[in-house]
């Protein structure tokens, strides 16, 4: 239990990372498959967590008001280390998730990037640019400032 703690823990700063990212292939729990290329000119956020994780579930209100707030934004979630799927459905029903679920595995994970600890995030210009990355929990202010710096960039 302690580990699972320590691993929710990381930076709370964003750190840039300018880099064309190669496109990913996702499949969400509705089997839908999400890639990079589908969101050119959105703003995408790539966010890793647990149901069992405190940061994660601390900041699901500010992923889905974010999510909610920005037609320009997408916000897609990828759990790890679940129970099962049917724990995953009945947690994001419960927990009100208004954006896509994927079913996370390290392979999975690979075709985004390291995830040492979570919550982890990753954030992609309307570009496909890989723009920056945060290990540990966001809000959606911070997010929304992030995104600002670089339109002014």
């Amino acid at each position: 239990m302690l580990k699972r703690y320590l691993l929710c823990f990381g930076l709370v700063l964003w750190l840039p990372c300018a880099a064309m990212a190669a496109d990913f292939s996702l499949r969400d729990m509705q089997g839908k498959t999400h890639s990079l290329a589908d969101y050119r000119g959105k703003w995408v956020l790539v966010n890793f967590w647990a149901t069992w994780c405190p940061s994660c579930v601390s900041e699901l209100p500010e992923l889905i008001s974010l999510r909610a707030a920005h037609k320009d934004v997408e916000v897609i979630g990828i759990v790890m280390d679940y129970g099962s799927e049917k724990q995953v459905a009945e947690f994001s029903r419960a927990h009100g998730i208004n954006y896509p679920v994927v079913l996370g595995s390290r392979k999975l994970a690979a075709q985004i990037g390291d995830v040492e600890v979570l919550p982890t995030s990753y954030l992609y210009s309307p570009t496909g640019e890989q723009v920056g990355y945060q290990a540990g929990e966001v809000t959606r202010a911070s997010i929304e400032r992030y995104i600002a710096s670089m339109k002014g960039s």
